[in-house]
Order: structure tokens, then sequence, then C-alpha cells
């Protein structure tokens, strides 16, 4: 089975220190499980670049997919993804800051 390249912003790796954060206040177990399908999903993304919809209502090229009640974007690069931003489903995704 091929590996794609996972590459994955700054930002995206901030993302996901705070999301990290916020859950394991309550319950590090389930931060823990989060974060790893989180990465589990980003690894798929990287074999498989087109399986997220396009979101050019965000931004050109950028492209999307769901794990649980967050949302990875993502953009396709040679021979895999860049993760650009993991955050929660429910923010304004067209008006969220990439950088």
């Amino acid at each position: 089975m091929p590996v794609g390249r996972l590459i994955r912003t700054a930002r995206a790796e901030e993302d996901l220190i705070e999301i990290w954060l916020y859950i394991a206040t309550d319950n590090p177990v389930a931060a823990e499980e989060l974060v790893d399908r989180i990465d589990a999903k980003c690894q798929m993304l990287a074999d498989n670049p087109k399986l997220g919809p396009a979101r050019p209502d965000i931004a050109p090229e950028l492209r999307y997919s769901p794990v649980g009640r967050y949302v990875i974007l993502y953009r396709e690069i040679p021979g895999g993804v860049e993760v650009v931003r993991v955050v929660h489903g429910s923010r304004d995704l067209p008006g969220i800051e990439l950088s």
C-alpha cells in the first residue's frame, strides 16, 4: 500500500495541541484517542488526496474531511497532502484564517 507524503503547517500543529489540551482537561484518554483518529485520517488523506471534497469557498485548491466534530482542511501537494488547519466543524469555515 502506498504511503503518501504528509505535511502539517505550523498552524495545523497548533490546532492539534489546542484540541488535545481542551479535551484533556476533562478526559486525557479521549483527547489522545481523538488526536490519534485525526492523525490516521490525515495519513489516509495523504494516501488518497482527492478523498475529501473541494472547498473553493474557503480557499482555492482547499479540501476538507471530517473527523467526529472536527474538520481537517488540506491541500493536495505532489505525492500527498499539506494539512492547513484542524478546527471544530461549527466554526465559520469560509471565514477561517488559514495561516
